[in-house]
This record gives C-alpha cells, sequence and structure tokens, in this order.
C-alpha cells in the first residue's frame, strides 16, 4: 500500500491532509470534508481502501471518452465520498456518504489491488482494454488508486481517470505517470461557480493543464446547468482555455437533468447546440451528451 499524502502535525494536534484543496485540519478521529478520510493513530488514512461500491464492465464512450481507443469496454470501479458537494450529483448515493450512512459490509465489496487486476485481465477477452476509477470521486481514494495503476502499467492495462480534478499538484504528479487517459468534470469556468460546489476553480484548471502536459489523453466534460454553467460568455472563455492548451481537446457538453437537491429544468436544448457553436470555434471536438 502507498503511503498516504503527507500529513502534518500542528501544534493543537491536528493533522492536515494535503491531497486536495481543502487541506482539512484534523483531529484524531475526524472526518475529512469528503468523509472518506479520517485522522487516526496520528495519521491521514483512506477509509475506503479497496472497497467497491460498483463494478461493471461499460463501453468506454460512457466515461465519455470519444477519441480513446472508441468501440472498446473498459472495466469500470466505483467506491463511497467526494471532495465536492454539487447539489446535482448524479452518483449522490455512493458519492455523498460516510461510514454511517453506507456501512462497508452492506454498501461494498472489499477488493485489493491484485484482485482488481486479475479481474480486468480476465474480461480482456470481452474487448476491455483496462480500468477506469470512476462514479464517484476516485481522487478521495487516491492510495487505492494509485497502487491498483502501478500494477496495472505492468500488466499491459490501460488505468483511466474520470475525476473532478480536485487535487493538489504534489499528488497528482505522482499519479499522472500510471494514467492512460483522463475525463475531468469543469464544473463551470468562474471562482464563485466553483465556491458554491465546494470546489476550487484554479485547482481544476491546473489539473487540465498538467494532465495534458503529461502526454496522457485527456478529455473534459462540463455539465450544463441552468444559473451555473450555462452562460455564453463564459463558454467562449472555457472554450478559448482549452484551446490554448490543445485544441484538439475533446469537449462534452452534457445536458443537466433535475437529481439529487437540485430542481432546475433540464437544459434548454437550443441553448446547449448554441454553446456547442460557439465552442466549436476554438475546439476541433465538441460532443454533446445527454440529449437523446
Amino acid at each position: 500500500m502507498s503511503m498516504t499524502p503527507s500529513e502534518i502535525k500542528s501544534p493543537q494536534s491536528t493533522m492536515t491532509c494535503t491531497l486536495c484543496p481543502h487541506r482539512c485540519a484534523l483531529r484524531e478521529g475526524a472526518l475529512g470534508f469528503c468523509r472518506a478520510r479520517k485522522a487516526e493513530g496520528g495519521k491521514i488514512v483512506p477509509l475506503f481502501y479497496g472497497n467497491l461500491s460498483s463494478l461493471a464492465l461499460d463501453p468506454i464512450e460512457k466515461k465519455p471518452l470519444l477519441h480513446f481507443y472508441p468501440g472498446k469496454n473498459i472495466l469500470s470501479v466505483g467506491s463511497l465520498g467526494c471532495n465536492m458537494r454539487c447539489p446535482f450529483c448524479q452518483n449522490y448515493e455512493i458519492s455523498q456518504c460516510d461510514e454511517a450512512t453506507a456501512p462497508l459490509q452492506t454498501t461494498t465489496r472489499k477488493v485489493e489491488p491484485e484482485e482488481l487486476i486479475k479481474l480486468a485481465l480476465q474480461t480482456r477477452v470481452e474487448g476491455n482494454i483496462g480500468l477506469a476509477f470512476t462514479y464517484n470521486e476516485p481522487l478521495v481514494n487516491f492510495e487505492f488508486v494509485l497502487d491498483t495503476a502501478k500494477l496495472a502499467r505492468d500488466h499491459g492495462l490501460e488505468t483511466v481517470l474520470v475525476s473532478n480534478g480536485q487535487i493538489n499538484p504534489e499528488p497528482l504528479e505522482e499519479l499522472l505517470p500510471h494514467l492512460s487517459a483522463l475525463n475531468i468534470d469543469l464544473k463551470c469556468f468562474s471562482e464563485e461557480g466553483y465556491r458554491s460546489l465546494g470546489g476550487d476553480f484554479q485547482t481544476t484548471l491546473n489539473t487540465i493543464r498538467k494532465a495534458s502536459a503529461s502526454g496522457a489523453h485527456v478529455e473534459i466534460t462540463s455539465l450544463i446547468v441552468p444559473g451555473l454553467s450555462d452562460s455564453t460568455e463564459a463558454m467562449e472563455k472555457e472554450a478559448a482555455f482549452l484551446a490554448d492548451i490543445n485544441p484538439d481537446m475533446p469537449l462534452h457538453l452534457s445536458r443537466y437533468f433535475p437529481r439529487y437537491k437540485a430542481h432546475e429544468k433540464a437544459t434548454d436544448l437550443t441553448l446547449l447546440n448554441e454553446l456547442q457553436k460557439i465552442a466549436a470555434k476554438k475546439l476541433r471536438y465538441v460532443h454533446l451528451g445527454n440529449v437523446f
């Protein structure tokens, strides 16, 4: 098992989790903002190492990745927890839970990295190219993702990360050499919008830059939520930012539907098509999702 991202002890006997921009300062026994990391035994530990809430062989296009081994399948893995609080979360049952609301014995299956690699290899005959960490926010379970990704590369398997990109530079740089592809959720294009979701705008932008520079395949998804990410002006800025990194970076504009704590009407299709045209002025590949 990998070392936990560095913990810092303060004079008040708290420990700081340095994995994501929240940098939670925790007393012994306390949970972080993500509810998946805990101060225990004088260090920060991942609560759900190897605890899988979901395991499915999916088409790679469902991640969504349309320009990375199209037509192939990938073994998709979910756990528990998230370091954001999106009121429109599609997988809130597993992302917005903790030990109390999701007892491990009833909601997850314990799988070590070696066993997961074995499962991935067994499904190669079904067109599987590797593993995708997805469904909840995989990065709150950083140690498990890193350990498994290292093994996957040793066995010729691809490793995909579907993430909100909320990770600090040091752990990101440790993980990136072991990733084949990423789909990063760019929730909106403003600091104010990110704060409303419990995230940090610049951190996600930094993750996109570093992931692209690493040589991994990168695609971006933006869920177009009324009042948050549906501004034509913001889409112009988002497309310009992505094009400055790589105009061939695919962008997925996904239609929002009411879910969890969000009750606004579904994204207007006319607006969605307009945003696609705006983004396509800067980017070569702009795809619409959730429209059928």
